[in-house]
């Protein structure tokens, strides 16, 4: 096994940079956040838990983790009025501290390295989000107009997916997605011509990827699977054996392997 090599040229990433936000309303198609700044995340629980039998510690264990963050903006979509807790009474009437409507959220994070600020980007899928009631502090105008900026602290109720524990976040990264993929679910997600912008389901999402997967794995129902892919992911030292070498192979102990499609 070679050596480690620090700092190759290419492969010093990094984050930054927040655009194209949408908000999903409960009801109704997606709408374009305009104004939308930040997105802090700040995930909740997640901590570890020890325990311990004649005072040696013998488990470790974390408790679940849920998404939460703060948004942050100058403006926002007039359908997030409702999710704000705001009823509309009639034109340009609206009545505050009503019940607040749960909604999706989608914005995309920019990566980059030392040689392209703009190597690739993350998009970022947030459900069933619920915003509490945010400070506005309104001041008096002086000679220096600041813009008043809006947050609004957001909990999520976690959806589930098969094979992974019940998240509310989901993260598509641009430099590891088939291409084809990627666009099928921004077209979900921005609209198309055919198509209104809204969420798409877990189980979506999973058949996007299952189906521009290069590397398949099909569960026969009878005990064995099929692998495809292509010649550099599987070969066959031996007559009775199969060599799977590919990302999602990934070893749990000595003798046992996960292998999943991507």
């Amino acid at each position: 096994m070679p050596r480690i090599v620090w700092n190759l040229p290419g492969k010093n990433f990094f984050e930054t940079g927040i655009d194209r936000g949408v908000l999903y309303p409960a009801i109704g198609s997606g709408v374009p956040w305009n104004g939308l700044t930040a997105v802090n995340e700040r995930p909740s629980g997640g901590k570890a838990q020890g325990y311990y039998i004649d005072g040696l510690k013998y488990a470790n264990v974390a408790s679940a983790e849920e998404y939460e963050a703060t948004i942050e903006a100058y403006t926002y979509p007039d359908e997030f009025a409702e999710c704000d807790g705001s009823a509309r009474v009639h034109s340009g009437f609206y009545a505050t501290q009503q019940v607040r409507k749960q909604f999706g959220l989608s914005y995309r994070t920019k990566v980059g390295n030392e040689q392209n600020s703009e190597y690739g980007y993350r998009i970022h899928i947030v459900y069933n989000a619920l915003a509490a009631p945010s400070d506005k502090d309104y001041g008096t105008l002086d000679d220096d107009v600041e813009a008043l900026e809006f947050k609004w602290d957001i909990t999520t109720l976690p959806g589930t997916m098969t094979g992974v524990k019940p998240t509310a976040h989901l993260v598509i990264d641009s430099r590891f997605t088939n291409p084809s993929a990627l666009s099928d679910i921004e077209d979900i997600l921005y609209g198309s011509v055919e198509d209104e912008p809204r969420l798409p389901t877990f189980a979506e999402m999973v058949t996007i990827f299952d189906t521009y997967a290069i590397l398949s794995v099909t569960d026969n129902l009878d005990g064995t699977y099929t692998i495809s892919g292509p010649d550099e992911a599987i070969s066959f030292p031996t007559a009775d054996t199969v060599e799977v070498t590919w990302p999602s192979v990934v070893a749990i102990d000595a003798d046992t392997y996960s292998i999943s499609s991507l």
